[in-house]
């Protein structure tokens, strides 16, 4: 591990130190999609008005004072890139964060890379805090059950790809890390979908990082950690809990679990060689 990269690993226990109240306890049936539920069939008015009513309730539990300290700019110590997915909340998982901690962009598949000129770059949203707010560690959240991952498998395995081209571009991104892991010892292939869809996730978080540390972009001085959300009990049987796969290029769970002192419950691999 790169010993310039060290002195932020602290940061790690804090981050779970928040969550680890919030989520202990979660527990309840899964719930695959909104339309399972009905939520998809209210009316646009329907959900106009919930809008509204939920951000009564947000300002209604705010104290006064709530965003004083940020008022006049930002330095979030923390910058998260998680995937887009409705199930998955950036400040949820995290106890709520308060305003002016955690940089939050998203986008399908937890992909830190985009293409500019030709060129692989850092996504701007997730590069933006580190060069103008000296934002310090960077997080990339993959979680249980992926559709972004199983809809790059599919373009991988069946030649599938969906129909909109900005979809298709965010699929297509995800691609190569699929063929590369399909290839990789780490992956048991033979399996059920559902089980390599699961270390594909991990998979993923683990190109990202890497993608991050090899970055000139990024400073020697920025921490990147790589988590699961994991929803599914794919990991543990706690609903909502964060899982330590990645620290600095740093993957074996021994490791990583040194790293976590008094929260090794967060660190687990479904990968073959962890």
């Amino acid at each position: 591990m790169d010993l310039s990269r060290r002195h932020a690993l602290a940061t790690t226990a804090a981050v779970l130190s928040l969550s680890a109240g919030c989520l202990e306890g979660q527990s309840g049936e899964d719930h695959d999609g909104a339309a399972e539920n009905g939520e998809n069939d209210s009316t646009a008015d329907d959900r106009l008005s919930d809008l509204a009513s939920r951000n009564t309730a947000h300002t209604d539990g705010l104290s006064d004072d709530h965003f004083e300290a940020v008022l006049d700019g930002q330095q979030p110590p923390v910058v998260s890139l998680c995937c887009s997915d409705s199930r998955v909340s950036q400040e949820g998982m995290w106890d709520g964060a308060e305003p002016g901690w955690l940089f939050t962009p998203s986008n399908i598949g937890n992909v830190v890379w985009d293409e500019y000129d030709g060129e692989q770059v850092v996504d701007g949203s997730v590069l933006f805090p580190v060069a103008n707010t000296g934002t310090k560690t960077m997080v990339v959240i993959g979680h249980s059950r992926c559709g972004a991952i199983s809809a790059a498998y599919q373009a991988v395995t069946e030649g599938t790809l969906p129909d909109q081209p900005g979809i298709r571009k965010r699929v297509e991104l995800l691609m190569p890390v699929v063929e590369d892991g399909l290839e990789d010892d780490a992956i048991d292939a033979t399996g059920d979908e559902a089980e390599i869809i699961g270390q594909l996730v991990e998979y993923n978080v683990h190109q990202q990082v890497a993608f991050l540390l090899e970055e000139s972009t990024i400073p020697e001085d920025v921490a990147v950690y790589g988590f699961v959300y994991d929803f599914h009990r794919t990991y543990g049987d706690v609903r909502g809990r964060t899982y330590l796969v990645n620290a600095n290029g740093e993957t074996d769970i021994a490791e990583l679990g040194a790293l976590l002192t008094g929260y090794e419950e967060h660190v687990a691999s479904v990968l073959e060689s962890a």
